[in-house]
């Protein structure tokens, strides 16, 4: 049998939720969960996390940035297995030191959200950069790169993530409605 999370150590969650006991979530206060979440094992988080109903989040996957930073799902999403999302980030650009130096020596950090829209998704091994807002119903497929906006119901690919063709939105906004989600409106 799979051990669970305790989630009661979060800011909020509703039912359904399975988090397992593998995953590791620095700032759990900073958390809060519709209903129907699942998180598999190896899940690593450091930023605030707000969920939406219906996610799925695979293993191995991890949100950096600290607590200023910021990963929000509108619900009917996906993370798969082995992708990182970055919402902070050193600049790089040699303004200051990196990594775990004081605050007065630091570098310029770019703390910038990732935002999912309703029925956007991503395959497995993606990278997105801060700042990313995925559109509604787009899809990043495995091994890509994000460092930009999408545009919805778009399906991309590559590195970088490059539109490829249309998705369908038709049938997923109809099973959304039978779920109680009319019009896709869920969040």
């Amino acid at each position: 049998m799979t051990k669970e999370y305790a989630c009661n150590s979060l800011k909020a969650f509703g039912s359904d939720v399975f988090i397992s006991s593998n995953a590791e979530i620095r700032r759990p206060h900073l958390v809060s969960m519709g209903s129907h979440i699942a998180i598999d094992s190896g899940f690593y988080c450091t930023t605030e996390v707000i969920l939406g109903d219906y996610v799925h989040i695979g293993p191995y996957v991890t949100v950096i940035g600290g607590e200023k930073a910021l990963l929000r799902m509108a619900g009917f999403n996906t993370i798969g297995a082995g992708s990182r999302l970055v919402c902070a980030s050193d600049a790089f650009l040699g303004d200051g030191l990196v990594g775990m130096s004081p605050d007065e020596f630091r570098d310029n950090i770019k703390y910038q959200p990732i935002i999912f829209e309703l029925f956007s998704s991503i395959g497995t091994n993606v990278v997105i950069h801060p700042g990313v807002t995925l559109a509604q119903g787009c899809v990043i497929g495995s091994c890509s790169l994000v460092t930009k906006n999408t545009e919805p119901w778009t399906i991309y690919h590559g590195t970088p993530a490059r539109p490829i063709k249309q998705r369908r939105k038709d049938k997923m906004l109809e099973i959304a409605g039978k779920l109680g989600y009319l019009g896709g409106n869920c969040g």
